[in-house]
């Protein structure tokens, strides 16, 4: 009886959705274990790089961001989530925010893919995150307290240094 009414509630929460909405979320499905091997198969940097060239973007954009562009990378972070949460794959923090990094850059909204870590008892923990003028979108508001983001930009086809 409790997975019937589960399943109600998500296919009346899909039916919700608007046609642009349900395109961002089946790209998600699609895209989240897709990218999770080509992760494990060429590496971060490689895999970023290939993402970049399938969808350029001049810069991030600015402090000075219109309303409607935040909205729509919020929205476009919320599919996102949703896909990673109850799709068949549930994919790690990494893969989902070059997801949505790329996701963002195909609708024209440049984005900063962040990383960062903290030490916790004896271990290291990384986590990854997308930021749009300064928010974080897939990620509570206290992620850079939570984690201490490498300070360089994570820019594809960059060498560290």
């Amino acid at each position: 009886m409790g997975y019937s009414k589960s399943a109600a509630t998500s296919w009346g929460k899909f039916q919700r959705l608007s046609w642009r909405e349900r395109r961002l979320l089946a790209q998600a499905f699609l895209l989240l274990p897709l990218c999770s091997l080509a992760l494990r198969r060429s590496g971060f940097r490689r895999w970023q790089s290939a993402l970049a060239r399938l969808a350029p973007v001049d810069k991030p954009s600015s402090a000075n961001h219109d309303e409607t562009l935040l909205r729509r990378a919020q929205i476009t972070a919320r599919m996102v989530r949703a896909a990673a949460m109850h799709g068949f794959y549930h994919a790690s923090c990494l893969p989902q925010s070059l997801v949505l990094w790329w996701l963002l850059r195909r609708q024209g909204i440049g984005s900063y893919l962040c990383i960062g870590a903290r030490k916790n008892a004896a271990r290291l923990d990384a986590h990854a995150w997308v930021e749009f003028a300064g928010v974080a979108l897939n990620d509570s508001d206290d992620v850079r307290q939570r984690f201490t983001p490498f300070e360089y930009n994570i820019a594809p086809g960059k060498k560290f240094q």
